[in-house]
């Protein structure tokens, strides 16, 4: 339990004592800190319900509130507003709480839910680009949010390997090898276990048949065609697609790992392809497929719909399947062999429309029972500096490898120009630059709000100042430093003590937020809420170092309490760094 928790049970069994509901009695940390630590707003509202005056609701609720060594100081301001100033000893006493708890105080949930959490979002014959990194970054966060507080969570990247840009990518490479053996449809042989084509060939082949393949009347018609052949299951085409699939999930495995991301399941389009048919069939016999213009849709429109929801588009009119069958096939799998309770996709905002269209027509379907909960987590996009999405000076795509490897080099100069590790060795040195330039660019995209759009600023993110990775990181390598000390000079935390610094004091009040910290981030899906805390925490820290010399205390008792509070911080500010995944260097 945490302290506000403790507080709201007690003014909530002092609103009851009052003949009012004990809701009224939820407790907040207070906006005006210099009027107290926390504060109760439930006298005005209660107030309108029962039509009483409300302060002397919030008289009657400090005549009432058990306060015993917790609270110090009630006072009512405005129509009712009730300050709350907690005791000094009861400050002590929760920190000691904290600082031996693994969890720093946040309960696990009492009935955990089985939770796939589907971002990153790769697809074949491309490598990974800037255009994945908010999904990536943003979903491993929230996955790693949920199994903290106790769900069990499975990852999946859920590989785009089956659609259309298949059927261009085999096309424009029989147009460069007609005499491949995957093309003769005579050929009965074994099919060669070395890919005719590498990742960099199909990166530069894809864009190129890409655009073909909107001008070129007969070359869309092959395209079409291929793509359905390899649906069907066209032996050749099936091999030739099998080395795409191998070539891509190698490169993009080493992007996931060079963001220090992983997944459980690496899952494809292509994986639920088998139960496509059967549950088109079904859906038309069940008359909830229609044919539109040789097509087959699904209306999912609603009469309280304030917007046109148009069909969703099921097949085309050559039966060829497209990436709206293989999710809802995917949310059928999900149901039926994963037993899943509950779905976050983690895509793009602008793919609001699709997942509207692609639940509506699973729950019509019976495909998607009312037991299970889906949500599309949406977000905006990363931006360059003139507003629009981040691309390299000649106008493309930045590769994910590339951005990585510019933030890194940004880490490192800034290091150099801090004199940071300048005598480590140059491995370690380069390996702090790694954690450092992708702490900047995870807490870059981070501490905004998901939906919000952002300026890529690579100088701004690298910095060991402000609202930055990099400022987090060196914050809690000085708490390890300074603990590390401690232990050679044989100095050991020990009981709290009532604090008599304030800077002490906000320090523990701060760490004490942390459980509804992370309980609001997330109800509502905001790893930035956990992002702008780690920076208040880590700020508060900094204020402590200023007020308590820790070291250089003599009196034995208040080093060993200050000690008690640098360890509680550090265990804290490394919990929140790694539900952001990010690392902390061993030393800077």
């Amino acid at each position: 339990m945490s302290i506000l928790s403790e507080l709201s049970i007690r003014f909530g069994a002092a609103f009851e004592a009052i003949g009012l509901d004990a809701s009224y009695g939820e407790v907040a940390v207070a906006r005006k800190p210099e009027f107290g630590d926390f504060q109760c707003n439930g006298a005005l509202p209660s107030a309108k319900a029962a039509g009483r005056n409300p302060r002397e609701i919030a008289q009657g609720v400090i005549d009432c509130v058990d306060g015993e060594r917790l609270i110090g100081e009630l006072s009512i301001a405005g129509p009712g507003f009730i300050n709350i100033r907690v005791t000094n000893e009861a400050l002590a006493d929760w920190l000691d709480k904290l600082h031996d708890d693994d969890r720093v105080l946040v309960p696990k949930v009492s009935d955990p839910l089985n939770l796939i959490v589907d971002y990153g979002g790769p697809n074949v014959a491309k490598s990974m680009h800037v255009g994945h990194l908010r999904s990536t970054i943003i979903g491993n966060s929230l996955a790693r949010l949920a199994s903290f507080v106790g769900h069990d969570v499975t990852t999946d990247t859920h590989f785009g390997d089956w659609g259309t840009q298949m059927g261009i990518v085999l096309m424009a490479v029989k147009d460069q090898h007609p005499d491949l053996p995957y093309f003769d449809t005579t050929f009965e042989g074994e099919y060669p276990t070395q890919s005719p084509v590498t990742l960099e060939d199909l990166q530069v082949i894809y864009p190129e048949a890409s655009q073909r393949n909107k001008t070129d009347a007969d070359f869309t018609t092959a395209v079409a065609g291929a793509t359905f052949e390899l649906q069907q299951g066209r032996r050749g085409y099936r091999a030739l697609w099998q080395h795409f699939v191998a070539v891509s999930l190698e490169s993009q495995k080493q992007d996931f790992h060079a963001l220090g991301v992983d997944f459980d399941l690496w899952y494809a389009e292509s994986t639920v392809h088998d139960r496509i048919q059967p549950m088109i069939d079904d859906l038309v016999a069940r008359g909830l497929a229609r044919e539109s213009r040789g097509a087959l849709v699904v209306d999912v429109a609603e009469e309280s719909d304030k917007a046109e929801i148009p069909p969703l588009l099921l097949s085309k009119s050559n039966g060829a399947y497209l990436y709206t069958s293989t999710d809802i096939g995917t949310v059928a799998m999900r149901v039926e062999d994963l037993h899943v309770d509950e779905i976050w996709y983690v895509v793009d905002g602008r793919q609001a429309l699709h997942f509207e269209q692609v639940f509506r027509a699973a729950i019509k379907g019976g495909i998607l029972p009312g037991s299970v909960h889906v949500e599309h987590l949406g977000f905006g996009t990363m931006n360059g500096p003139d507003g629009k999405p981040f691309q390299t000076r000649k106008g493309g795509v930045i590769r994910l490898a590339e951005l990585i490897g510019m933030v890194q080099d940004a880490a490192m100069n800034e290091l150099d120009n801090r004199d940071i590790a300048s005598e480590y060795p140059e491995e370690e040195r380069l390996e702090i630059a790694r954690q450092v330039g992708l702490a900047a660019l995870k807490y870059g995209d981070l501490i905004n709000q998901r939906m919000t759009n952002y300026i890529f600023d690579l100088d701004r993110f690298t910095s060991f100042e402000g609202k930055t990775g990099p400022y987090l990181q060196y914050g809690a390598v000085r708490m390890g430093s300074l603990l590390s000390k401690a232990a050679e000079q044989g100095l050991t935390a020990g009981s709290a003590a009532a604090p008599t610094v304030e800077a002490d004091r906000r320090l523990t009040l701060q760490m004490l937020r942390i459980p509804e910290i992370i309980e609001r981030a997330y109800a509502i899906r905001a790893p930035n809420h956990i992002a702008e805390f780690a920076y208040e925490l880590t700020a508060d820290v900094n204020r402590f170092w200023e007020a308590c010399h820790v070291l250089a205390e003599t009196d034995v008792n208040q080093q060993a309490s200050w000690l008690t509070s640098v360890e509680a911080a550090q265990k804290s500010l490394s919990l929140l760094l790694d539900l952001l995944g990010i690392e902390i260097p061993s030393r800077m």
